[in-house]
């Protein structure tokens, strides 16, 4: 059994997932834990490449199915290489990303069905679930007018999605937060940042 706590963090584009999470383990590391912050697809040399070749704004015809199996290879490697020591040793592993945004993006936004999507990601992380998933929920407006403004962020081809496959993406976390309400917490991301950090801190202060 894990000695560690696996806690992910979702959200649709411009939610503002990597700020939170830079802050979040800034408060995690105040109380003296020991913290991973890491991100999919990524967070290790192989799963890297694979994410360049995912989110590379030339390869649009890419099929639904080459980017699920893309993701879910990276999220594989990921695991075994980086997530799983950590919460062995202990830590805190706090991930931007994990299999709940597939079962949103390509299970519920691409159609190609949540139950087919997590079989895929089952054989791939086998029982390696969170203990909590945050999602951070913003509008598709919102989310992506913030990308637009940001000097710092690379427009990525999920990024040149039209405003209904983003619209897709968020009726999909709905779903799983009506699915999985004992892992998943909903929070209002359209919020300052001290506000989200604070619901998400109280989130995880009664959860875990």
């Amino acid at each position: 059994m894990n000695k560690g706590i696996f806690i992910t963090i979702e959200g649709g584009e411009g939610a503002g997932k990597t700020t939170l999470i830079e802050q979040l383990a800034h408060k995690m590391q105040q109380q003296g834990k020991a913290v991973l912050t890491t991100r999919e697809p990524g967070g290790i040399p192989i799963a890297e490449k694979i994410r360049s070749v995912i989110l590379d704004r030339n390869h649009t015809a890419m099929d639904a199915r080459t980017e699920a199996l893309l993701y879910a290879a990276s999220r594989r490697q990921h695991l075994v290489e980086k997530v799983m020591p950590a919460l062995e040793a202990g830590q805190l592993v706090i991930c931007d990303r994990f299999v709940d945004s597939s079962l949103a993006y390509q299970g519920h936004a691409r159609g190609l069905g949540m139950e087919e999507v997590w079989s895929i990601n089952q054989f791939a992380i086998e029982d390696a679930m969170p203990q909590l998933t945050i999602y951070m929920d913003v509008t598709p407006e919102v989310g992506l007018a913030r990308i637009g403004q940001s000097d710092d962020r690379e427009i990525n081809r999920l990024d040149l999605e039209e405003i209904a496959f983003h619209e897709r993406v968020r009726e999909g976390y709905f779903i799983l937060l009506e699915k999985f309400p004992e892992r998943l917490v909903r929070v209002d991301a359209n919020q300052e940042l001290d506000i989200v950090l604070k619901d998400v801190l109280a989130a995880i202060e009664s959860r875990i």
